[in-house]
């Protein structure tokens, strides 16, 4: 049983909780890609978002147990590529908040923990599992533990046949009930944009 890691957005307007929060459901890890780093260039976060290595603190989790109380009708999405990965944010101030799918078909959220109070997320969730994607991260990583992808891939596979399986993939707030359709429509960066942010 986990608990309750209330978010917002950098200026209030969208506000909400991931429920049953825990190291056990789910995966507390820092990315250091390049794409996450552009979405907070892209965004005007990079300061607040980034560590000191480039990284993005973040925690994957069923897509059922995600809330919104607030400000549903601020959240934006784009694609950074011709990649099927989603990235909200708050239109309001900008403030990067969730990666899914590009449909609620395949179940996953992954909550950008800037969103969240750090002393909440270190009483939660504990210190990240390790960290994704050091060949492209900043600097020295020589003191960090490194996390494949394929050792992200068994948490992702369970908590997606348990939302798939039980129905509560369609429960995610981020996507239609019916149809699985995003809430509002994604915008994606052309390459230019994109090349751009590097």
């Amino acid at each position: 049983m986990g608990f309750d890691l209330p978010f917002s957005c950098q200026c209030g307007a969208v506000t909400g909780v991931v429920n049953e929060a825990s190291p056990a459901d789910g995966d507390h890890v820092v990315c250091h890609c390049t794409d996450c780093r552009a979405l907070t260039r892209y965004l005007g976060h990079s300061e607040r978002v980034l560590d000191r290595n480039g990284g993005t603190e973040l925690y994957q989790s069923r897509c059922a147990r995600l809330r919104i109380a607030s400000g549903l009708d601020h959240l934006a999405t784009l694609h950074l590529t011709d990649k099927p990965l989603m990235r909200w944010y708050a239109a309001c101030c900008r403030s990067p908040l969730f990666n899914t799918w590009a449909n609620g078909r395949v179940p996953f959220v992954t909550t950008h923990l800037s969103a969240c109070n750090p002393d909440q997320v270190n009483a939660v969730l504990g210190p990240p599992k390790g960290h994704l994607f050091l060949r492209e991260a900043l600097g020295d990583t020589g003191g960090l533990h490194e996390l494949t992808f394929m050792g992200l891939t068994w948490g992702f596979l369970k908590r997606a046949a348990k939302d798939t399986l039980s129905g509560d993939r369609r429960r995610c707030p981020l996507f239609d009930h019916d149809t699985l359709a995003p809430i509002v429509a994604p915008y994606r960066l052309s390459r230019e944009e994109r090349r751009a942010l590097d």
